[in-house]
């Protein structure tokens, strides 16, 4: 432990003692909480041998924090491993749900970004989503995803936190039906390997509800999810964060090269993929309808001026999540480029970047091997390697 000693003609020998004191306490002190954490993050034999009963858990904690190249950030971002732990198990437990068949998993498989290949959700009623799910795993780091310039959660971004997505997605009656989080939580308590795991991850929060605990731990969970080893961030890095670089240089094609321009000309000005870890434009209305059946943020603000606009996604990992839209309406990668390409109508209010200088929808004019190379540079953005990491995983043994 590190001090600084102020020190003056008189008063030098007190400060001196006073503060090697504090020294010596301070360090036992640091040591103790050590022995104390690394206890807590530990499985007894008894606890361990408890928990493998039901799941493939390490007898450690796994290490959820995410170590983005320089280019996307200059520190590790952490969250709580126990939490994590927790919350990954409750992120595939059935009982989260209604009629005990539909986890969060359902709807969210790492395999495909953490989003499920429907155009619309099959959850516990007869009836599937009116939205198309987003993918969880498009974000270099989610947990940082929410410290960037008011960023949100659902299409129409009305969940400020994962907490609060989550208790909604539990409650809505289409997708979790559980409108009783806290008899949800305590009745995963009743199992001994829950109890074991809520202790872990909440041993000083006696103050805490066992809904908060439950929902707190998905939120640990969900926000250690990042994506960030794909080869557009190797390249990225290797120019020293410089996007407009020729990345041939960097294991490119030169149809990956030209499809990178033509994003960087056309796209980045609402898509980020750089150190911001929010997308540029929030929210916006991308022409897609004249008349949408389907309000988007204005069924939440009431503002005529936000009818049509929706969530702006991140981008990695686009790939692997389609179909594409809030709902759903284009299959493909080569469908969304053609829309934009050609297809943006005329809503009073299309987001300006999608105006030419008379204020009309622009038309890119890409020739099929343009359109081509965008879509070869979007398969650059997919990083299947983190995906696939067994902290993400579902942990029950079926």
């Amino acid at each position: 432990m590190d001090c600084t000693i102020f020190t003056n003609h008189h008063l030098f020998m007190k400060t001196k003692l006073f503060f090697l004191s504090a020294a010596v306490i301070g360090t036992l002190s640091s040591c103790l909480s050590d022995k104390v954490d690394s206890e807590l993050m530990s499985y007894s034999k008894e606890e361990l041998l408890e928990i493998q009963k039901h799941l493939n858990l390490p007898e450690g904690v796994d290490d959820y924090t995410l170590n983005l190249p320089k280019n996307l950030s200059s520190f590790p971002i952490q969250v709580n491993n126990k939490q994590a732990t927790l919350g990954r198990v409750l992120f595939y437990d059935k009982r989260l749900s209604s009629n005990k068949e539909v986890n969060c998993a359902t709807c969210h498989l790492p395999e495909k970004a953490f989003t499920d290949g429907e155009q619309f959700s099959q959850g516990v009623a007869e009836e599937r989503t009116s939205r198309n799910t987003l993918a969880l795993g498009s974000f270099p780091s989610f947990n940082a995803y929410y410290g960037f310039g008011g960023t949100r959660m659902f299409w129409d971004n009305r969940a400020s936190s994962v907490m609060e997505q989550s208790a909604e997605t539990m409650k809505n009656p289409v997708e979790m039906g559980n409108t009783d989080l806290g008899e949800v939580a305590d009745e995963l308590l009743q199992e001994r390997f829950y109890q074991i795991l809520f202790d872990k991850a909440f041993h000083n929060e006696g103050n805490m509800s066992n809904e908060d605990k439950m929902l707190t731990a998905l939120q640990a969970f969900v926000s250690s999810i990042g994506c960030y080893q794909t080869r557009y961030d190797y390249a990225l890095t290797k120019s020293d964060d410089k996007p407009e670089s020729d990345f041939t240089k960097y294991g490119f094609t030169k149809e990956e090269n030209l499809g990178k321009q033509l994003f960087n000309d056309n796209c980045a000005s609402c898509h980020n993929l750089g150190a911001g870890f929010a997308t540029t434009i929030v929210a916006a209305n991308n022409g897609l309808d004249l008349n949408y059946s389907d309000e988007g943020i204005s069924a939440i603000t009431n503002q005529s001026t936000d009818e049509g606009q929706f969530k702006v996604p991140m981008l990695r990992n686009i790939e692997l999540t389609g179909p594409y839209m809030h709902d759903g309406r284009f299959k493909t990668l080569e469908a969304v480029i053609e829309h934009y390409n050609s297809g943006v109508k005329s809503h009073p209010n299309l987001h300006p970047n999608l105006k030419n200088s008379v204020g009309n929808p622009k038309k890119l004019n890409l020739t099929e091997e343009e359109k081509q190379a965008m879509v070869a540079f979007l398969k650059t953005l997919t990083d299947k390697e983190s995906l696939a990491l067994g902290r993400y995983s579902d942990p029950f043994k079926h």
